[in-house]
């Protein structure tokens, strides 16, 4: 089981950048998500990357601002987050993710390890 530590979270203003980094040893062979939480609502997929960064998705609320990528000689996969919004601020967590016979893959793998997260707020 992997174990997932995250940072790079901060407070920004709106527009602002941020880049999420996600740690773990040994996490070359697997496809990793990034998930977002608010106070109030659950747990959602933002996006995933494959091992090989052949296959890369993302919701359609960052579609277009976040970038994901990986570098697997240092077991770290990133979120480049652009033009940030207020609905944005959330705790960011990476996971391992469930791939779907069509290659989907928002869905956090039901044993993967939830680190602590990393907060993101954007305010004014």
């Amino acid at each position: 089981q992997l174990q997932f530590t995250e940072s790079g979270g901060g407070l920004v203003r709106p527009g602002g950048s941020l880049r999420l980094s996600c740690v773990a040893s040994g996490l070359t062979y697997y496809a990793i998500g990034w998930f977002r939480q608010a106070p109030g609502r659950g747990r959602e997929g933002i996006s995933c990357i494959s091992d090989r960064s052949t296959n890369t998705q993302y919701a359609e609320a960052v579609e277009g601002r976040f970038t994901i990528s990986r570098d697997n000689d240092k077991n770290t996969v990133y979120l480049q987050m652009t033009d940030l919004k207020p609905e944005d601020t959330a705790t960011y967590y990476c996971a391992s993710v469930q791939i779907t016979f069509q290659g989907q893959c928002l869905l956090a793998a039901t044993d993967t390890y939830w680190g602590q997260g990393t907060q993101v707020t954007v305010s004014s």
